[in-house]
């Protein structure tokens, strides 16, 4: 079996499973639809149905795993999902030999004299990638540049040609597949200075059409967090402002994402708390969910995101804030 990890993301997709040929995915109940995710729903819908694969790229955060099952979807289709791993090769995606049939005939019809016949011949098990071509599904290939380069080359010929090259079944004559008609192929991907991730080969990037997804608008982050976590209105609003204020603080890597809001809402949901400065809790939940960069120090010794945590908590939730939701960013 292919390797594969999980990921947290941040619109929610149901999964109802139509068999061994993939899943059939549906909005989930908690999914958030806003005119952006809209806008670029249609955007890569025009793409695929023209048969070009789509590439959704974008920082950690911006919803890009569930946006693809969420196309995904709208054609109908059974999905597979793939994600990427720095210990692909190939055979991960397109298959390999997984054991053997032995066949022995036992020619016994002259008592004197014993005949036999045995013939070995190795069996090719079908891997993801092979699957969805020959069955037409959609094919998810999530944060695909964790994979190094070339265990992404089977995808070149089928992108571009439509056909998948399997150069080890060429002695018997099935060395290569012709791609369904109605496969279709998308892509996510984080940028390349994250760590684990690779630079993507130009002649695959070539072959995709990419949509870069920046962070939720405010109004789409408020639904999100309010919707996943049960909490009222406002204190969703208090904690995305939160969130998206220390975001334009430090380095990109550590800035939070909308994950970050949403477990926020759910710690205090559950404990039956609100999003107030005077409340210890959502103090303590901010302080150690925001403040993930503790390299970093003030003069006085102390983390400088735990010091920018507990000034943005005062500004945005302080006496007389409550207004301040209500009027955007």
């Amino acid at each position: 079996m292919s390797r594969n990890s999980t990921k947290v993301v941040a619109l929610p997709t149901a999964s109802v499973p139509v068999g061994e040929a993939g899943v059939q995915p549906e909005a989930g109940d908690s999914f958030v639809s806003s005119p952006y995710v809209a806008q670029v729903t249609k955007r890569a819908l025009a793409y695929l149905q023209a048969g070009y694969p789509v590439h959704f790229s974008g920082v950690a955060g911006t919803g890009k795993t569930t946006l693809a099952f969420h196309v995904a979807s709208k054609l109908g289709r059974p999905v597979t999902l793939v994600h990427g791993d720095d210990e692909f090769c190939s055979s991960d995606l397109v298959g390999r030999e997984g054991g053997y049939r032995k066949h022995k005939i036992v020619d016994n019809f002259i008592h004197s004299v014993l005949k036999t016949e045995e013939e070995s011949r190795n069996l090719w098990v079908d891997d993801r990638l092979t699957t969805a071509c020959k069955n037409g599904e959609i094919f998810i290939y999530d944060e695909f540049n964790r994979s190094r380069p070339e265990a992404n080359n089977a995808l070149l010929s089928v992108l571009s040609e439509g056909i998948l090259n399997l150069p080890k079944l060429r002695e018997t004559g099935e060395g290569y597949v012709t791609v369904h008609p109605e496969f279709r192929a998308i892509f996510t991907s984080n940028p390349e200075e994250y760590a684990g991730v690779h630079k993507t080969q130009d002649a695959l990037s070539d072959r995709l059409i990419t949509i870069h997804l920046e962070h939720y608008d405010r109004e789409t982050e408020v639904l999100i967090v309010k919707k996943k976590s049960g909490l009222p209105l406002e204190d969703a609003e208090r904690i995305v402002d939160l969130v998206r204020e220390l975001r334009t603080f430090g380095v990109s890597n550590h800035r939070p994402t909308i994950r970050a809001g949403i477990a926020i809402g759910r710690i205090l949901f559950s404990q039956k708390r609100r999003a107030r400065l005077d409340d210890e809790c959502f103090r303590f939940t901010c302080h150690d969910v925001l403040a993930t960069d503790t390299a970093k120090v003030t003069h006085g010794g102390q983390p400088l995101m735990q010091e920018k945590v507990e000034e943005l908590l005062r500004r945005v939730c302080g006496p007389g804030k409550p207004e301040r939701a209500k009027k955007g960013k």
